[in-house]
């Protein structure tokens, strides 16, 4: 089918209609022609909304669903739906499932489940078997299959001859291998930051100190071995500067940042609200803006909404109970645009490239894989936004500025009626 996309402001650096308005026209999931006004015929879907913008597809690296395992949470077809209503080309799924992807048969599942949405799913594996932290996965089977980085989702690696061995290993097939930023012996029982809301509130503290300390063993790790390193979700200021210097020396290290940790503070602690139970926590102003900054100039390459739904059940409970996490997908632009300029933000929403995934430009003769958006409506994440099955989320009454209209991806578009 063709398609014509009209008076749309391109935003992609790496194109030469950089900021111009312009049509596009898709034949057979092609973009085939871009100029300032495209004739077709009849039989073309005209594409044509209020204060048009498209970039190049946006991905996110850090996703939870639930199935297989945990559908009530949210099934694969209904995630990939709410992604592609958000803006989402490619996501890469998480390994918190039940059970864990920990070989290539699960892989495959993954795989073979969202192979007809919009949105492609691109499954990580477990970096060691089910996810127990002893023996590594089958982790070249697995990338054989498809999966594009090896992570035990939100659990440090606390062995550290495992992530040396890890990271020397994947070098064979230049593979990820994603350590998550948290020394929990440090704080072996605490649920939010370690601050002055922390000892206000009666809640036990993770200090800033349980994240850098792991950071800081895993990077003179990485400068040993070698390999390809990502750090997931960092939160804190120091976490920052520690990457940014490992940079600077040349280190193959890559991190993220969730949407919510550039917008929330531990103040929000003061509703016993557990949609703000987060790992990593929400910290202070402070990290916010070192964080911030850390987007601006690189040092962060990308920002992930950080999706993880959870049911009633885990989070409806006291605070100190509840199951951590917060969905993200349907609030995440704005929470991003809220705080970076537009430029910045779809930078950070556009690398797929740091997992090894092809990602087209708005080029003719590119493949169409282009997200949809309004970058200068106004609006509050209220409960009848929310597209997911599950509803612990994190932004609920938060003012943002920016909104998805949806994609074209996979040889299909996917609009959603704002």
């Amino acid at each position: 089918m063709e398609y014509l996309i009209k008076n749309a402001i391109i935003v992609d650096a790496k194109s030469d209609h950089h900021l111009q308005k312009r049509d596009i026209l898709i034949e057979n999931g092609i973009i085939t022609n871009i100029d300032s006004t495209i004739k077709v015929s009849d039989k073309s879907k005209v594409i044509e909304l209020v204060n048009l913008h498209v970039s190049a597809g946006w991905f996110d690296s850090s996703i939870s669903f639930g199935e297989p395992g945990f559908e009530e949470r949210e099934t694969i077809a209904n995630g990939l739906k709410t992604a592609a209503y958000s803006g989402f080309t490619d996501i890469i799924l998480n390994t918190n499932t039940n059970p864990v992807p920990d070989n290539k048969g699960a892989i495959r599942f993954i795989k073979s489940n969202g192979d007809k949405a919009a949105t492609s799913i691109h499954p990580a594996g477990t970096f060691t078997q089910s996810a127990d932290g002893e023996h590594l996965a089958e982790l070249f089977d697995m990338s054989q299959d498809g999966a594009v980085s090896f992570f035990d989702y939100k659990k440090p690696i606390k062995n550290p001859n495992l992530l040396k061995i890890g990271l020397q290993y994947t070098q064979r097939f230049d593979a990820i291998v994603q350590s998550f930023p948290l020394e929990a012996s440090i704080s072996p029982k605490g649920i939010v930051n370690e601050h002055i809301n922390s000892t206000q509130l009666g809640l036990k503290g993770v200090p800033s100190l349980s994240e850098t300390l792991q950071i800081s063993r895993d990077l003179a790790i990485l400068e040993y071995s070698g390999g390809r390193l990502h750090i997931p979700t960092i939160s804190t200021s120091k976490s920052v500067a520690l990457i940014r210097d490992a940079k600077k020396n040349g280190l193959n290290v890559t991190c993220s940042v969730a949407a919510h940790n550039l917008y929330l503070t531990d103040d929000e602690l003061h509703s016993f609200d557990t949609s703000y139970k987060l790992t990593p926590p929400l910290r202070t102003k402070e990290d916010i803006k070192a964080l911030i900054k850390g987007v601006k100039d690189g040092t962060i390459d990308m920002v992930t909404s950080d999706h993880n739904p959870i049911d009633v059940e885990n989070k409806n409970l006291e605070f100190d109970h509840a199951s951590y996490g917060s969905i993200g997908l349907e609030s995440c632009f704005g929470t991003i645009l809220s705080k970076l300029d537009l430029e910045t933000a779809i930078n950070a929403l556009t690398k797929q490239s740091q997992f090894n995934l092809k990602s087209s430009g708005v080029e003719k003769g590119s493949i169409a894989s282009l997200t949809l958006f309004n970058p200068s409506i106004e609006w509050t994440f209220s409960t009848s936004d929310i597209l997911s099955t599950s509803h612990n989320a994190a932004m609920l009454g938060k003012k943002l500025t920016g909104r998805a209209y949806g994609i074209f991806n996979n040889k299909k578009l996917a609009l959603h009626k704002l």
